[in-house]
């Protein structure tokens, strides 16, 4: 496998793993089709999250071995995006998705090409219509907003090929920019699996274990209240009762012992 050269920071990265028949790839940041701009060369650096450096990427990957890609982004260029997914449609490979962070927008959608798609607990996706910011004439402006209609149309049949969610119902969330948790990602069929990474939620005999312990220590506490009560009335009857006839100890005492010649 080629090694990759590295920059400052790693928006893309291709690895393989212990497995030799398993291969590593991250996308950590905007998918985008340019890198950062160089000011020395005054061009775009190559894109670590683009099209072209995923195809070749993939091309090294046999189609018998097995891809985990993941994902922690907030989007970027549909264009890329859309490209992406149907380069991981088109690898052959087993590819198993796994949202580490954010999966937002186009994000989301590359998701959907995985075989496996799975989120980590405390993730969150995002589910919008596609925006641009735009410039021109009204005429042109007019196509643009016709292209985004085109664009959003075809990011809803791929959110439609798998989940559970009718057409409009899709529209809706997507206008109305949904962001969903990985419960609400698993009960509308647009992931597999929630992840929980050995921390396994309390079943109902776990529950019962705990209510039944918690039970019997508020017991044990009853007991051992009621034990103290009952030592205490023992000792305030074991105490002999005070002579009557003995004065107490202050000056009024004191005086009527004098007056008796005492």
């Amino acid at each position: 496998m080629p090694k990759m050269e590295t920059q400052n920071k790693t928006n893309f990265c291709f690895k393989q793993a212990a497995d030799p028949a398993t291969h590593l790839l991250y996308i950590y940041d905007d998918v985008s089709a340019y890198g950062e701009f160089d000011w020395k060369t005054w061009s775009y650096a190559e894109s670590e999250t683009s099209a072209k450096y995923f195809r070749d990427q993939l091309a090294a990957i046999p189609a018998e071995h097995t891809i985990e890609l993941h994902i922690n982004s907030n989007g970027g260029s549909v264009k890329e995006g859309v490209t992406i997914y149907n380069l991981l449609k088109q690898s052959g490979s087993h590819v198993k998705g796994i949202v580490d962070g954010v999966a937002y927008s186009v994000a989301f959608v590359i998701l959907q090409a995985c075989d496996e798609r799975i989120m980590g607990v405390g993730t969150t996706a995002l589910i919008h219509e596609p925006w641009v910011t735009a410039s021109g004439n009204a005429r042109e402006l007019r196509k643009t907003a016709d292209d985004l209609d085109v664009l959003t149309a075809s990011n809803r049949k791929i959110f439609l090929e798998r989940s559970n969610l009718d057409e409009q119902q899709l529209a809706d969330m997507m206008t109305a920019e949904t962001f969903l948790t990985p419960e609400d990602c698993l009960q509308y069929g647009l992931i597999d699996k929630v992840e929980d990474y050995g921390h396994a939620p309390e079943d109902d005999t776990t529950r019962e274990e705990m209510q039944k312990r918690l039970q019997e220590v508020v017991q044990h506490m009853n007991d051992t209240k009621s034990f103290r009560e009952q030592l205490k009335l023992m000792q305030s009857s074991q105490k002999p009762p005070a002579d009557p006839k003995e004065p107490p100890h202050t000056l009024q005492g004191f005086l009527q012992g004098f007056k008796k010649g005492e």
